[in-house]
């Protein structure tokens, strides 16, 4: 009985040991947005996480200028370059270990800022839910996950 009891317990710390050198999946890292039209890198913000559109395809518009935030409800932001923005911020962990919300998401096209919520699906997909009042009346972008700054071109 000794012996069981000896064995259970090296088990146990075995378990324990291999259960604390796995690492939970993090949405930090560079992702493609789901049309392939720009990257995003998110970064720790102090306790939250945060994103900044940092490559887009076409950076330049028609007159070969940087594309400008002009959509921008404040018309003091709209001179400022869409590559580059902060786009999420304020995105806490919810305590799953895969979801951080309460966050804001920002859309440049529109110039609209959405309550917001991340959610990994593997270690390699991000999905962005964007929403006013509940997730239920809003709309979800799938990101994946690349090494690559531009691989999406």
């Amino acid at each position: 009985m000794k012996g069981l009891q000896q064995i259970l317990g090296v088990f146990v710390l075995m378990a324990g040991a291999l259960g604390s050198t796995q690492v939970l999946a993090q949405p930090v890292g560079l992702w493609n947005t789901e049309d392939n039209q720009g990257q995003v890198e998110v970064s720790p913000c102090g306790d939250k996480l945060c994103g900044e559109l940092v490559w887009l395809a076409e950076p330049m518009d028609n007159d070969g200028q940087p594309k400008l935030d002009q959509h921008n409800p404040d018309e003091t932001l709209r001179s400022r370059p869409v590559q580059g923005l902060r786009i999420l911020w304020d995105m806490q962990p919810a305590g799953d270990g895969k979801t951080w919300e309460n966050g804001k998401a920002y859309d440049p096209e529109s110039g609209k800022t959405y309550q917001g919520k991340i959610t990994l699906d593997g270690q390699d997909v991000l999905k962005l839910r964007g929403f006013v009042g509940a997730p239920i009346f809003g709309r979800t972008s799938t990101w994946t996950r690349t090494d690559s700054p531009s691989a999406a071109q």
